[in-house]
């Protein structure tokens, strides 16, 4: 064994996916007519999604946050590794998405398990109790990832899961000038991470890097 890492590359990542278990075909053409709807196809990747279905399962996950619904595919997958009587609490702010994904979510087999809140995610945290949550995840405009953290670390109980998206900046984690307006609020945010006290977690290096934290 050696404390050097290996450099994981694309290969890497189409080696994991061919070995993760396969995607449902719902997810898959939720995605196709996503794309012909217009919407932006920043969705996570499914070997991503599957990471997160399995770490809620193993913190026994009911009740979940979400903030950014988008197409609603990252709320569908965590909703299906939720038992029966767990809940999705998905906020979207843009009318459009939020339409789209509130169809599918009907269509889907975790209907029951997904309720979609329409605002700013600033104002719907809010209004969600104390230590009502098993876990949240961030995947929402970037500059306001501080503002959702403080309220997920509120609204999230002891030894609960805090999940956050894009944390290599859209692949331009180090580039000296990221043509990416949101990529300077991502290293803010993981610096935050980083720091903040009462969170012990890690980038895991899937996707364009998924923050897992432990809230102790």
């Amino acid at each position: 064994m050696s404390d050097q890492p290996t450099l994981v590359t694309a290969d890497h990542f189409a080696y994991i996916t061919e070995r993760t278990r396969p995607e449902p075909e719902f997810l898959r053409k939720l995605k196709l007519e996503a794309r012909k709807a217009g919407i932006p196809p920043i969705w996570i990747s499914w070997h991503q999604a599957s990471l997160m279905q399995i770490l809620l399962k193993l913190n026994r996950a009911q009740q979940v946050v979400e903030v950014g619904t988008l197409a609603g595919y990252s709320a569908i997958a965590m909703a299906l590794a939720l038992p029966r009587g767990g809940m999705v609490h998905t906020i979207e702010l843009d009318a459009k998405h939020a339409d789209f994904a509130q169809h599918w979510i009907s269509k889907s087999d975790a209907h029951d398990r997904i309720t979609l809140h329409r605002g700013a995610g600033s104002e719907v945290l809010k209004k969600l109790k104390s230590n009502s949550a098993d876990a949240c995840f961030l995947d929402a405009d970037k500059a306001s990832y501080p503002l959702y953290l403080d309220e997920c670390m509120r609204i999230v109980r002891s030894g609960g899961l805090i999940m956050a998206d894009n944390a290599f900046a859209f692949g331009q984690l180090f580039d000296v000038t990221p043509t990416d307006r949101e990529a300077g609020a991502i290293k803010k945010f993981n610096d935050v991470m980083a720091k903040r006290a009462g969170l012990h977690g890690l980038i895991v290096p899937v996707g364009d890097g998924l923050w897992v934290a432990h809230k102790e």
